[in-house]
């Protein structure tokens, strides 16, 4: 049978009516739970969804990066993110930030460095995904190795904006010369070619030479090392009837005091359980797969999305949320919190636990379905054959 090229149309339950246009049909085909909403769906959400595709590339000859923060995404006040690719050598120069950054790598390998309030350093290579975490005020570096990288930067702040970075090269620019003299002991003669703005007209990402070997970067310090990287391909998986899940946060990564994430891979026809997190909103990046999320807030109010890689969803603290893999291959995305410790409630399991009686008359389910309630959670599920 032919594939179906016709344009979806904005009709369901006998309700609705045609489009003729104008009209994106490529978004509509992207968004169907958007253009014709399930009948579920009720009164008035905020937008949960925003696409790294829609967001301004700031192109850099070290590679190009770009974000999306509360002005593209407004209900996302918790945590900010940027999507950034380094070249081959490509440098994002020496900088610090107000806020702390966690990252995932897409893809490739890169350098990271990085020095602590106390004199420890740090340096390591990091491959597709492994994670970092770099608490405020901590100055690092990160250099794209042979292949290049690709990652996505996470900030514990809404309202955070690349252009906010605090530059080793802006500092130099903007101090006296005879100061930067006195302060390394100095003749000023030996700072004549330092340059007088960002590297290259505004570039802070730029080429240079790819390092070599990882021993050949290494720095002695008497002081110590700092564990600033997490290498998550070396995590045993939680692996269930419809995916699997890792999760991330300060029980197993020490350093990432401030966000704890989980990867989440569903399997087709699988979805990420009915739950809620009790602690703070989540930020979501899919990396992979189509997703359905229908998310419930309350006063009988409900909205589904539907997500590509690429896309930025988020979900408001303590709001009712499931996400269903709807396409036939694998979905992964992330799921992260501006908390030291990843945490949520099950619907299931709730029920499971409260007494029967008490369940039953709020909802009047069958025993069949009380039967299959489970105690333990079961964050990734399968739905039966029947109900595919």
């Amino acid at each position: 049978m032919a594939p179906d090229t016709s344009p979806p149309e904005p009709t369901g339950f006998n309700i609705g009516g045609t489009d003729p246009g104008p009209r994106n049909i490529e978004l509509d085909r992207q968004n169907p739970d958007i253009l014709t909403p399930p009948s579920t769906d009720s009164g008035t959400l905020p937008n949960l969804k925003f696409s790294f595709a829609l967001a301004h590339n700031r192109l850099q000859k070290g590679g190009w990066t770009r974000q999306v923060t509360v002005r593209e995404l407004p209900i996302a006040t918790t945590l900010a993110g940027v999507n950034m690719r380094l070249n081959a050598g490509g440098v994002r120069e020496l900088h610090w930030h107000k806020e702390a950054e966690w990252a995932y790598m897409l893809n490739g390998r890169a350098r990271i460095s990085a020095v602590d309030q106390d004199g420890c350093n740090f340096l390591d290579d990091v491959g597709i995904g492994d994670i970092w975490y770099f608490p405020p005020g901590i100055p690092y570096s990160i250099q794209g190795l042979e292949e290049g990288c690709e990652f996505l930067l996470v900030f514990d702040d809404g309202n955070f904006s690349e252009d906010s970075t605090f530059l080793i090269t802006d500092w130099f620019a903007h101090t006296p010369k005879e100061v930067l003299a006195k302060n390394f002991g100095l003749p000023i003669i030996e700072f004549a070619n330092i340059p007088m703005h960002e590297l290259d007209h505004r570039y802070y990402m730029f080429p240079t030479k790819i390092p070599g070997p990882l021993t050949s970067d290494k720095v002695d310090n008497n002081q110590g090392q700092r564990l600033f990287s997490y290498h998550l391909p070396n995590q045993e998986p939680l692996k269930t009837s419809g995916g699997m899940v890792c999760l991330v946060d300060s029980t197993n990564f020490p350093e990432a005091t401030n966000i704890a994430a989980g990867l989440v891979e569903v399997k087709p026809g699988g979805m990420r359980e009915m739950h809620w997190h009790p602690n703070t909103d989540e930020w979501q990046y899919y990396i992979e797969g189509s997703a359905r999320m229908g998310v419930f807030a309350s006063e009988g109010k409900a909205r589904t999305f539907d997500y590509q890689a690429g896309d930025v969803g988020y979900v408001p603290f303590a709001m009712g949320h499931y996400i269903e893999n709807i396409g036939d291959s694998p979905l992964r995305f992330l799921e992260m919190f501006k908390s030291s410790r990843f945490q949520d409630v099950s619907l299931n399991q709730w029920m499971a636990l409260t007494p029967k009686e008490l369940v039953q008359a709020h909802l009047n389910l069958n025993q069949t379905v009380m039967g299959s309630l489970r105690k333990e959670k079961w964050p990734v599920t399968k739905r039966s054959s029947d109900n595919v």
